[in-house]
């Protein structure tokens, strides 16, 4: 089975993915975690990522897709794609890049949240500076409140400045003006199904809200 699995930041994606991989033994290809394996490995490709990193550039779709083919190359059976493809041009390449294989995507699953809850989401999570601890104001508080409750003495736990307010609405944005024209170009090849599932009821429940909908076929 291959899925490609689509959603805004803070819709629950990495807790799906994981779900996902174990109930039908797919692998796990996140760009964002093939990227930083590129980029420490120093090979040329990963070379000519951190430049364009470092320059705060956008990485070509041609860098992207040459990652991307490499990982899925090495991919023996199931594969769920998350953070890829990001444009019309990476959707093509995949198709490409599968064809070439003699295979194809199974479903596209788009995981849906209203904005004003993925802002509460994110904002509400805090971490510490020392040791990096993850928590969340309303899902997972320390025993502590605005302290750390894992560190001796009192460490205040800290707001990511990805995580403002301000930062994740220009994120929500830029997802949309990037995965709209993506999930268009699916619908309007017919080649593959899209799986659109709402994001807001407990991970459980999401889970086997996608599990029967792909089951159904």
């Amino acid at each position: 089975m291959r899925i490609v699995l689509m959603g805004p930041p803070g819709a629950g994606k990495g807790t799906q993915a994981e779900k996902l991989v174990e109930q039908f033994s797919m692998t796990h290809l996140s760009s964002g975690d093939i990227f930083r394996a590129e980029k420490a490995s120093n090979s040329p490709l990963g070379q000519q990522l951190s430049e364009y990193m470092s320059r705060g550039e956008l990485v070509p779709d041609e860098v992207v897709v040459e990652m991307m083919a490499k990982a899925i190359a090495a991919v023996d059976g199931g594969l769920l794609l998350d953070g890829f493809p990001r444009t019309v041009a990476q959707a093509e390449a995949l198709d490409s890049t599968l064809s070439d294989r003699g295979l194809s995507l199974d479903a596209v699953i788009l995981i849906t949240a209203p904005d004003d809850m993925i802002v509460s989401r994110i904002t509400g999570r805090r971490s510490c500076p020392e040791c990096k601890k993850g928590f969340h104001v309303e899902f997972i508080p320390s025993a502590r409140g605005e302290l750390c409750d894992e560190c001796e003495g009192d460490v205040e736990l800290i707001l990511r400045e990805d995580d403002s307010e301000e930062v994740v609405r220009q994120r929500l944005e830029a997802y949309r003006n990037q995965t709209e024209p993506v999930v268009n170009y699916y619908r309007n090849t017919g080649s593959v199904r899209i799986i659109e599932v709402d994001g807001t009821p407990p991970p459980d429940e999401v889970a086997t809200t996608i599990a029967d909908q792909i089951a159904a076929g």
